[in-house]
């Protein structure tokens, strides 16, 4: 491997991807890699000014807007994060990218996808994932895991997060090649060892 990587991981709210995230960052960096583990919304700076909005704002919020607010802090975190850190040849791992935008707000809010896809286009300016990984489990199990102490994303309600799931899994189906779909109620362990296969199968790690 003599360039950085983008890898993006997914899922419903409660889905366990935060935790690979940390354990795929264990992985690398003990194969002596450099690696930027970052978010969006909010990965820093103007960022976390957006995310505060998104997240908080405690009146309406239209669906274009919110989407709007949402590619505004990726163009800021592509440009200023992301494309850097891979030039420079590090890994990036980032916590939501692309894929959430189109699952939230094309599926769940109901904004048409192709405008969605036009518009994350725009925003990072071409750049796609090297590889995404979406973490799958039922809505209610969602819920459970996220608790009474909801922003304002997640407490949507679980029509609105089923109909993000189906989004997750239609993207799944469609890239079948860039994303990865697993089964997040298996154990931690299990879905680590997955994610690091498949790691392994799509990129020459040199050691």
């Amino acid at each position: 491997m003599t360039k950085g990587l983008f890898i993006t991981f997914e899922g419903v709210d409660g889905c366990g991807k935060t935790t690979q995230i940390e354990l795929l960052k264990n992985y690398f960096e003990k194969l002596g890699k450099s690696v930027l583990l970052t978010r969006e919304p909010g990965a820093k700076g103007l960022g976390t000014k957006l995310r505060e909005i998104l997240l908080n704002y405690d009146g309406e919020v239209s669906p274009n807007c919110e989407s709007f607010l949402f590619l505004a802090d990726r163009a800021q975190h592509i440009d200023t994060i992301v494309k850097p850190a891979v030039e420079r040849g590090e890994i990036v791992l980032c916590d939501r990218h692309t894929d959430s935008t189109v699952a939230y707000q094309g599926y769940g809010r109901g904004i048409d996808l192709e405008q969605i896809n036009l518009l994350n286009n725009i925003a990072t300016s071409g750049m796609k994932p090297d590889l995404t990984f979406i973490f799958d489990i039922d809505v209610e199990t969602s819920m459970s895991r996220v608790g009474k102490n909801k922003d304002r994303m997640e407490s949507a309600g679980i029509e609105f997060f089923k109909k993000v799931r189906e989004g997750y899994l239609a993207i799944a189906n469609q890239e079948p090649d860039r994303v990865k779909l697993f089964d997040g109620i298996r154990t931690i362990e299990d879905i680590h060892s997955d994610v690091v296969k498949a790691v392994e199968s799509k990129f020459i790690l040199v050691k």
